[in-house]
């Protein structure tokens, strides 16, 4: 899951020429769902955008109050195109969810914000449509977020765990190799060495 989190004066959405949802001070969150999320990214997500502390406390300290400190508002917006894959120039959306399941994942994670936060303060602009969002960047302040389980493309992961697992097959090989080395010269008088692995490396030692 990734989102793009914008410290805003104002924000709103627009759908059709309607103004549909608008926010003052506040966060304007564009959140763009992977297919391999789950509730574990659901939460963690929440988690961040809600604490995160781009506010000025009473004094005047920059990055001290998270949007919950100063009961500010919240404006989320659905954006696959967050999900965006590039092959060539041209994107790429198949990292993003199906639609289908998309839209019960983003309507879960607006009630997940709303229970940790406030309801009234939490808003959105129409999912699946296109929006025109109008955002007043204050700073600007942007940050963009990234679950844990979505910062390595499955296809890069794959890639990855098999280079692991030749890496321990030679790690496993070697020491068995050193292993024999070691061995050879004790077993050198052994009859029983006669024969397999040790048997072999002793009589090619001998002259």
């Amino acid at each position: 899951m990734k989102a793009i989190v914008q410290r805003v004066a104002q924000a709103s959405v627009t759908v059709g020429g309607e103004q549909i949802s608008s926010i003052g001070r506040g966060l304007c969150v564009l959140l763009g769902i992977s297919l391999e999320d789950t509730q574990r990214e659901l939460e963690h997500m929440v988690r961040k955008i809600l604490n995160l502390r781009v506010f000025e406390d009473e004094t005047g300290k920059h990055w001290s109050k998270s949007v919950m400190d100063k009961q500010y508002e919240v404006l989320c917006v659905s954006q696959f195109t967050l999900q965006c894959i590039l092959k060539g120039n041209k994107p790429d959306y198949h990292m993003a969810m199906p639609t289908e399941q998309a839209e019960s994942f983003y309507n879960n994670f607006l009630e997940q914000l709303r229970k940790a936060y406030k309801p009234e303060l939490i808003k959105d602009g129409k999912f699946g449509a296109y929006m025109q969002v109008h955002i007043q960047n204050d700073g600007p302040v942007t940050i963009e977020l990234e679950s844990p389980a979505a910062t390595v493309d499955p296809k890069q992961l794959t890639k990855l765990e098999k280079q692991q697992q030749r890496k321990e097959k030679i790690r496993t090989k070697v020491p068995s190799e050193s292993s024999r080395e070691r061995n050879a010269p004790r077993n050198k008088d052994d009859p029983s060495a006669s024969s397999g692995a040790e048997g072999d490396v002793s009589s090619e030692r001998e002259p």
